[in-house]
């Protein structure tokens, strides 16, 4: 778990540094609303787009190169946007970094549920290490875009290529040792996990707009300056590292489902109390506050999908770690377009709505109904007939 909580948090640095950088797009390249918000877009659609596929992939293959490659190339399009002359290039290069997400994570969601068993807990360890990736990337690359200007995107490139080569050797270590299953299995149940995706698309559009617009809102609502700005993105999304974790703990005591639908439900007082401050700093605490309530189901929501589809691993956790939370980067231009007309904060007010959508969906919600079930590993055949002596 530890080594893959490390390569989570890695790979989803870059997705952190997306919305970090965005600001200075258009602070130092003159990019309009419409234009930023492509630039999410274009991320969203490199690791959205190819998540099924590449979990259809990891069910039937190990590929263990996947995974480090994926990382290494979300560094490398995310660190170059920066260098970038013009908007097409700097989009095709965010293109580029979502697809080397894409390629993380299906195999890292199948391979992290196997070390993490039944437990939530554990399953949020790995979640949490997305999220700690996602709030290191505004705490480090603000201030080094504040002192050195957007081509500071290119610092970044070497921990993905270092990381790709860690996981890469990890690879290698265990190639030949067992796996072995751990925790509950059954009968799929695509319904559920239908009602599941929907939830995650409402949540995600939330997390994608609040990422994009938030320290925009801090500028050119509350009057603040970029640092301030970078710095409630990053409370934010340092509240979503403790919202995962806490997550977990409640849904091994409370239920997966309970805990989802509370936390769905925490984030309609939490946003608004957000946009009812008009005060820069009495404000920070509640951007803390807003991140830590909408990431409850985070982790929570990985582990259910698992164990909605659980002969398809690799499959669930490409659509709830990749194309549903990717998904809602497709309304950003939509976001764009509210707030070019009235600026970030009708685009946050359209945004503290939509919860109410994810919570009317997760009463759809149930708890799993596990049974014994063997789960063949990837790139075997599925073996013997119950029974059978194993080889």
């Amino acid at each position: 778990m530890r080594v893959w909580a490390t390569a989570h948090a890695v790979d989803d640095f870059y997705q952190g540094l997306v919305p970090a950088a965005v600001p200075y797009f258009v602070l130092e390249r003159h990019f309009s609303y419409v234009e930023a918000s492509g630039l999410a877009l274009a991320a969203t659609l490199g690791s959205a787009l190819p998540q099924v596929p590449i979990g259809l992939l990891a069910d039937r293959h190990r590929l263990r190169w996947m995974a480090p490659l994926g990382i290494s190339l979300a560094g490398v399009g995310a660190g170059l946007s920066g260098l970038a002359p013009a908007y097409p290039v700097v989009f095709a290069l965010l293109l580029l970094a979502g697809v080397g997400i894409a390629m993380f994570h299906p195999p890292a969601g199948r391979d992290a549920r196997r070390a993490a068993g039944g437990s939530a807990t554990a399953m949020s360890y790995f979640a949490a290490g997305g999220s700690v990736g996602f709030f290191v990337g505004p705490a480090l690359v603000t201030p080094a875009l504040d002192r050195l200007g957007i081509g500071a995107t290119a610092l970044f490139i070497p921990p993905a290529v270092l990381m790709g080569f860690v996981l890469l050797r990890h690879h290698t270590r265990t190639s030949d040792t067992a796996v072995r299953k751990a925790g509950p299995h059954g009968k799929d149940q695509p319904g559920r996990f239908a009602a599941l995706t929907a939830v995650e698309v409402a949540r995600s559009t939330i997390s994608t707009g609040l990422n994009t617009f938030i320290s925009l809102y801090w500028i050119r609502h509350l009057g603040a300056g970029s640092g301030l700005g970078g710095t409630a993105l990053t409370l934010e999304l340092g509240g979503g590292v403790l919202g995962t974790l806490l997550g977990g703990r409640l849904a091994d005591r409370i239920g997966m489902v309970r805990t989802v639908q509370i936390g769905n439900a925490a984030m309609l007082p939490a946003l608004w109390a957000m946009l009812a401050c008009d005060d820069k700093y009495a404000a920070l605490p509640l951007a803390l506050l807003v991140g830590l309530v909408s990431n409850i189901p985070f982790a929570v929501l990985i582990k259910l999908g698992q164990d909605y589809l659980p002969s398809r691993p690799g499959t669930a956790a490409g659509v709830t770690l990749g194309l549903a939370v990717s998904a809602g980067g497709l309304f950003m231009p939509l976001l764009g377009l509210v707030a070019g007309h009235h600026g970030p904060r009708g685009a946050l007010v359209v945004l503290a709505v939509v919860p109410v959508l994810a919570i009317l969906l997760s009463t759809a919600l149930r708890e799993p109904a596990h049974e014994p079930a063997h789960e063949p590993d990837p790139g075997e055949p599925a073996g013997p007939a119950p029974g059978a002596a194993s080889r």
